[in-house]
């Protein structure tokens, strides 16, 4: 996701994928499977994550619960809106991007676009 490092990622991932609110520890576990990582490094990240308005956090007893601050989708789009604000011409990226969408894509832009007038 354009703005976030590789662990930071890879924690939204877990958050995104997981069910509810998850511990530093549900993190930790998860990431675990492909890495080894120390429960700060995890617990830094999602501080870092929830400074950064990426993740929502609630004391629960002595322990914070996380989870994510927007969908997957959501920081998708915001990513998109990131990168047309960032560019001289907006509509040629635009224009790129429709050129390569499947006709699937196609059809729910359309859709979406329809709705919005």
């Amino acid at each position: 996701m354009q703005g976030l490092g590789e662990l930071e990622s890879a924690v939204m991932d877990v958050l995104w994928r997981g069910d509810g609110d998850r511990t530093v520890r549900d993190v930790l576990e998860e990431l675990s499977k492909e890495r080894e990582l120390a429960y700060t490094t995890v617990m830094t990240v999602l501080d870092n994550l929830h400074r950064k308005g990426w993740v929502e956090r609630e004391k629960v007893s002595r322990a914070f619960h996380y989870r994510a601050a927007l969908s997957r989708e959501e920081a998708a789009a915001r990513a998109l809106r990131a990168v047309l604000e960032s560019t001289d011409d907006p509509a040629g990226v635009l224009l790129h991007f429709a050129r390569s969408a499947s006709e699937e894509e196609a059809d729910v832009l359309r859709k979406a676009l329809r709705k919005r007038r």
